[in-house]
């Protein structure tokens, strides 16, 4: 019993369903775009009740973030703003803190601190915290969900992504399987079609995500994509020069693409065509590579640990995705949609493929370990959970190719019959019906149609006098009869090819092949939208404590507040840290009224205690050097950690407190 490849319609629209539910139950559950940079520390922290207002509002982050003027809002209990709109530079070696100065004079309540800004590696951020000054109280303001890159503009932010990676890797792997592995399959016309409407995806693409930047990142309103200023400021960008270059570089790769289909596809001398092959190959992967540069400079590789090494990294991860699956989508069109494909070129596909694979392999673990960073991290966050998933696709993406690998060594070429003159034809037209039922309907048809008319014209023009015009032959009915036998050898191919059991086996493998990619392709585009393992850990442990954070190469400045109940029990107390690190350090601190003059007390005490490793209390006993400001010199601090500073207050025989404030040291 002869083996029959499946129908090309049905075969598509099932790969369709597959790859639409699997990628509906992925992005169902996607949280939005959460980024490389994370929130770890806020000062006042979330939740705290101060006694007195604070000059100001500081936040620090992970990793470096793009701060507008408006990223801080300071709400007051009605909803009016309580900041100045100053924004303060704080950052300091590998700290990055920012803060924003309040209003004088801000009575008691409950007031709202909302941020949003864009992380390095371009995704938006977003969060909100309350902190009260004297006691807590009602608000009018609502804490709004932190939903930075959501709604309706980053539905279709993500889509532009997904199809930006899916049509690059289209573009550059159907290049490159044309070049390396099927010099022929340039004058194939479905080929041709497949790889130009993946320039043509990709440039929408890339374009769409150039007008929706300005609302992704602020807004979240779909009219702000056309709003001429949001657009000159996001062209200001980093991510919007990446987006700009990458449409300067696909002028390149269209120059590239009408070469490869054009000359190089009518090119028949042997060296000729050697040499423009040789010039596009080495033209194509320079584009390549800088169309994928455009992803390095803007997203995960661009921050973080060792950027040095992790760009050049990411494109050549890039890179051998799109010789992979792009390579593997043009194999796909061409066994269904070309006259042939000869066995030679599928070898040397394979041989291409497991090439790609030995460099994801290497540049794929090395990505792994700088973006999660400990095996804990690979269970306990998203990042990690979607890495395992994306390997286990993997491992059957690779099951897979190894099937389809065998189909190909048991692959036999075609042998194309003497008497079918419409072989090179059939490979470089688009007459060929799209359907199986269709062309075999017309190929029966034909044949009728030439059995019926052929032989009475023949007879008719064997029996005239050649001098007679009406016996001559009719062009016009001649034509017909050409592409009633065009059509009749088409289809006889058709049904040879997948008469061969092989080919539908390859073919089918292929398929499946293709599917899984679709579904891999998914979720790596989720997952580079993703907060990376490493840096939710490490916001983890250092925001459950959001206190101060130590500045590694200037003192550690804060303010306490204090009431001792007592007559001038209120003031504030301004502790100084210097270098602010393990080891010696000098301390200062200064006792002010709430006016900000010196306040002179009897006595003062500090205390350093780190609970995380039972260290303390560490009691030191400054000296009195003037009104308000007492000193001591050498306080040694052990190790590094979040250390609770604890200051005890006495402004009477009677009248004191304890004050005390988390800062990491070290």
């Amino acid at each position: 019993m002869t083996t029959t490849a499946p129908r090309l319609g049905t075969a598509v629209a099932r790969l369709l369903i597959l790859a639409a539910a699997l990628l509906g139950t992925l992005l169902a559950g996607a949280a939005p775009a959460s980024a490389h940079a994370a929130l770890t520390a806020s000062d006042p922290r979330d939740g705290a009740v101060v006694a007195t207002a604070p000059k100001e509002v500081n936040l620090t982050f992970s990793e470096q973030v793009a701060m507008s003027a408006d990223s801080i809002r300071v709400l007051d209990p009605a909803g009016r703003r309580a900041d100045t709109g100053e924004m303060r530079d704080l950052c300091s070696g590998s700290v990055v803190r920012y803060g924003v100065g309040l209003r004088a004079g801000l009575p008691d309540g409950t007031y709202t601190v909302a941020w949003q800004t864009v992380s390095a590696d371009s995704h938006p951020i977003a969060g909100a915290f309350t902190f009260s000054i004297g006691a807590p109280s009602t608000t009018s303001v609502a804490l709004p969900e932190p939903n930075a890159g959501g709604g309706v503009v980053g539905a279709l932010y993500g889509i532009a992504r997904y199809l930006s990676y899916a049509s690059f890797a289209v573009l550059v792997g159907g290049g490159a399987f044309v070049l390396v592995c099927w010099p022929r399959g340039a004058g194939v016309r479905p080929v041709q079609r497949t790889v130009v409407r993946a320039w043509l995806t990709l440039t929408v693409a890339t374009l769409a995500m150039l007008l929706l930047r300005n609302p992704y990142t602020g807004s979240g309103e779909l009219s702000d994509a056309f709003d001429l200023a949001g657009l000159k400021s996001v062209l200001e960008t980093k991510t919007g020069a990446a987006l700009t270059s990458r449409l300067l570089l696909l002028g390149a790769a269209a120059l590239f693409v009408a070469v490869l289909f054009g000359s190089y596809a009518h090119r028949t001398d042997p060296k000729e065509r050697k040499d423009l092959a040789f010039g596009l190959g080495l033209g194509g992967t320079v584009v390549a590579a800088g169309i994928a540069g455009t992803w390095a400079l803007a997203e995960h590789a661009s921050t973080g640990i060792q950027p040095g090494i992790a760009m050049p990294v990411d494109i050549l991860h890039l890179l051998a995705v799109a010789a992979w699956l792009g390579g593997l989508t043009v194999l796909l069109v061409a066994l269904y949609r070309a006259p042939s494909v000869e066995r030679s070129a599928v070898e040397r596909f394979s041989k291409v493929a497991f090439g790609s694979v030995l460099v994801l392999a290497a540049t794929g673990v090395y990505q792994s370990w700088r973006q999660v960073g400990s095996w804990s991290a690979l269970t306990d966050t998203r990042y990690g959970q979607l890495l395992l998933v994306k390997l286990g696709l993997l491992a059957v993406l690779l099951g897979i190719a190894w099937i389809s690998r065998r189909w190909t060594q048991r692959l036999a070429d075609p042998t194309p019959s003497a008497a079918d003159p419409a072989t090179e034809e059939g490979a470089t037209t688009d007459d060929e019906p799209d359907g199986e039922a269709e062309q075999e309907a017309e190929a029966e048809k034909a044949v009728a149609l030439v059995g019926a008319a052929s032989e009475p014209a023949e007879s008719e023009s064997a029996s005239a006098p050649e001098t007679d015009p009406e016996t001559q032959p009719d062009p016009e009915r001649a034509a017909q009869l050409a592409r009633q036998r065009a059509a009749v050898a088409t289809a006889r191919r058709k049904r040879e090819r997948d008469a061969d059991p092989e080919r539908t086996g390859l073919r089918r493998s292929v398929l499946t092949e293709a599917a899984v990619a679709v579904v891999l392709l998914a979720v790596t585009t989720v997952l580079t939208s993703t907060e990376p393992g490493r840096t939710e850990e490490e916001a983890g442990r250092t925001g459950s404590t959001a206190g101060s954070a130590a500045v590694p190469d200037r003192p550690v400045d804060i303010r306490l507040p204090f009431d001792t109940g007592g007559v001038e029990g209120k003031g504030v107390v301004r502790l100084s840290l210097d270098p602010g690190r393990t080891g010696a350090n000098a301390l200062h601190l200064f006792v002010e009224r709430p006016n900000g003059k010196p306040l002179d007390v009897p006595e003062i005490k500090v205390a350093f205690t780190l609970e995380a490793k039972d260290v303390g209390p560490l009691p030191v006993a400054p000296d009195r050097i003037q009104t308000g400001h007492w000193t001591a010199s050498g306080v040694q601090i052990p190790m590094p950690g979040e250390w609770k500073i604890q200051v005890t207050v006495r402004t009477s025989d009677i009248d004191q407190t304890t004050i005390d404030k988390n800062v990491k040291i070290g």
